[in-house]
C-alpha cells in the first residue's frame, strides 16, 4: 500500500505539475482531487511546454491512470477544450482518464455571478479567476448543485437546471438587473457534454480504492496551495475547496490508512496572486526583478505574480497542517545572481515577534517580516544534478531551512525542464 500526497505549501503556484510529473515515473494511479480549472500546472518536456488545468499531471506518461475526483469542479466545455487541445500534440486519453461521476459541475451561471460579485466587490476584490469555481462550491454545500452522474438522467438533468436557473434568472433580473439565462439552452449543451465525456466517466471513489488495495502507486495531485485553504488560509483571501493534506481524501474517497507521505512543494521564495496578505512581499525592483526572472506569471489567468523572500512562519505553519514529510524546493535558480538573499523567521506585531501564522488579516496585513540573511551566489546552477555540487551558500540557505522545518529534501528543482532536478529522497 502506497499513497503520496503532493500538496503546495504557500500561496500556489510552486510548481506542483513538474514534481508530480517527475514522481508520476514512480506512480501507477495520478489523482487530482480538488480546486477547478483555476489551477494551472506546467509540465515542460524537452522544452515544450504543456498547461494542465483540470488533466492529471499524469498524462504525460502512457500507462498511468489518472483520475479527476469527486472534489474537483468541472466545467465540461474547459474541460473537452483541454482535451482537444491535448490530443493535438499527442495525448491518448482512451482507458486513461477517469472523471468521478460525484464531481460538481460549472454551469454558466456559475461564472456570471463569480464575475459580477467580484467586480462589485471594488478595492477589496478577492482575485477569483472569474471562472465559476467559488459559487459551484457553494451550490454544493447548499445543496443545490448538479453533478456528472447528472448528466446522464435526462429527468432529473433537466428538472435540476430549470429549477436552478428559474432561482438563477429572478436574481439576475430583479436584484442585480444582469443577463438572464435560457435553461433550454443549457440543458441542450449539457447533454452534448455528456455524449463526449461518457467514456470516461466512473465511480472513481470504488476504482482508487480498488487499486490501492490491488498495491498501485497512489499519488495524489492538489492544486493552489496551503494558504489558500478555505478553513485554514488567509480566509476570504482563499480560494473555495481544501487543497491541503485533509482534502486528498474527501476529494477522492480514497481511505487515510493508506497514506505514505506527503510532499510539499515550495519555491526558493514566495509568490501570491490577487488580494490579501502577503507579509514578505516585495515592492521594490527587486521584486520586479524576481518576476521577470522566474517568469511569475498565471499559467491560466497571466497574471503578475506578487513576489516576496521565502516564509518559514507560513511554512512552518504548513507542515502542522499537512504532516510534511518531505520538501521538493523549486526555483533555487532564479535567485542566482543575488548579492543576498533572506528568509522569514518570524512576525514582528505591536513590539512584539509572532512566531505562529494569525487567522486575523488586520494583523497578517500589520505584521513586519523579522528576516534572517544570507550571502548570495553567482553561479549557473541549472545543469546541477548532485547536491554537494552547489556553491557553497545556495547549500547554506538550503540547509538552513530544511533544519528550519525539520524536514527532508525530496528534490530541488533549478530549472523548469524535467531533466533540471537534483533528486535527494525517494517518496514512494
Amino acid at each position: 500500500m502506497s499513497c503520496v500526497v503532493v500538496i503546495g505549501a504557500q500561496w500556489g503556484d510552486e510548481g506542483k505539475g513538474k514534481v508530480v510529473d517527475i514522481y508520476t515515473k514512480q506512480a501507477d494511479v495520478v489523482v487530482r482531487y480538488s480546486g477547478g480549472h483555476n489551477a494551472g500546472h506546467t509540465v515542460v518536456i524537452n522544452g515544450e511546454k504543456y498547461v494542465l488545468h483540470l488533466v492529471p499531471s499524469g498524462i504525460m506518461h502512457k500507462e498511468k491512470y489518472n483520475i479527476i475526483a469527486n472534489g474537483v469542479v468541472i466545467d465540461p466545455s474547459a474541460l473537452i477544450e483541454e482535451m482537444e487541445d491535448l490530443k493535438t500534440k499527442g495525448i491518448n486519453f482512451t482507458g486513461r482518464l477517469f472523471i468521478s461521476k460525484r464531481a460538481h459541475l460549472i454551469m454558466p451561471y456559475h461564472k456570471i455571478f463569480d464575475k459580477f460579485s467580484e467586480n462589485k466587490k471594488g478595492s477589496k476584490k478577492i482575485g477569483t479567476t472569474g471562472r465559476g469555481i467559488g459559487p459551484c462550491y457553494a451550490d454544493k454545500a447548499a445543496r443545490v448543485g448538479i453533478r456528472v452522474c447528472d448528466l446522464y438522467d435526462d429527468e432529473v438533468l433537466k428538472e435540476k437546471i430549470f429549477q436552478n436557473v428559474e432561482e438563477v434568472n429572478a436574481i439576475a433580473k430583479n436584484v442585480h438587473n444582469i443577463e438572464t439565462l435560457d435553461p433550454q439552452q443549457i440543458y441542450d449543451d449539457y447533454r452534448k457534454y455528456a455524449d463526449i465525456l461518457s467514456p470516461f466517466i466512473s465511480e472513481t471513489s470504488y476504482l482508487i480504492n480498488r487499486l490501492a488495495n490491488e498495491g498501485k502507486k497512489i499519488m495524489m495531485e492538489g492544486a493552489q496551495g496551503t494558504l489558500l485553504d478555505v478553513d485554514h488560509g488567509t480566509f476570504p483571501y482563499v480560494t473555495s475547496s481544501n487543497p491541503t493534506t485533509g482534502g486528498a481524501f474527501t476529494g477522492t474517497g480514497l481511505s487515510p490508512k493508506f497514506l505514505t507521505n506527503v510532499v510539499a512543494v515550495t519555491k526558493a521564495y514566495t509568490t501570491r496572486v490577487g488580494s490579501g496578505p502577503f507579509p514578505t512581499e516585495l515592492l521594490d525592483d527587486l521584486g520586479e526583478k524576481i518576476r521577470k526572472i522566474g517568469n511569475e506569471y498565471g499559467a491560466t489567468t497571466g497574471r503578475p505574480r506578487r513576489c516576496g523572500w521565502l516564509d518559514l512562519v507560513a511554512m512552518k505553519y504548513s507542515k502542522m497542517l499537512n504532516g510534511i514529510d518531505y520538501i521538493a524546493l523549486t526555483k533555487l535558480d532564479v535567485l542566482s545572481g543575488l548579492d543576498k538573499v533572506k528568509v522569514c523567521v518570524g512576525y514582528e506585531y505591536n513590539g512584539k515577534i509572532l512566531e505562529t501564522f494569525p487567522p486575523e488579516i488586520k494583523i497578517l496585513e500589520n505584521c513586519h517580516p523579522v528576516y534572517r540573511e544570507f550571502d548570495g551566489w553567482k553561479e549557473d546552477i541549472s545543469k546541477v544534478k548532485v547536491y554537494d555540487d552547489l556553491p557553497q551558500n545556495a547549500k547554506k540557505y538550503l540547509d538552513f531551512i530544511k533544519e528550519y522545518l525539520g524536514v527532508k529534501y525530496a528534490l530541488v528543482s533549478v530549472g523548469t525542464d524535467r531533466t533540471e532536478t537534483i533528486n535527494l529522497n525517494e517518496v514512494f
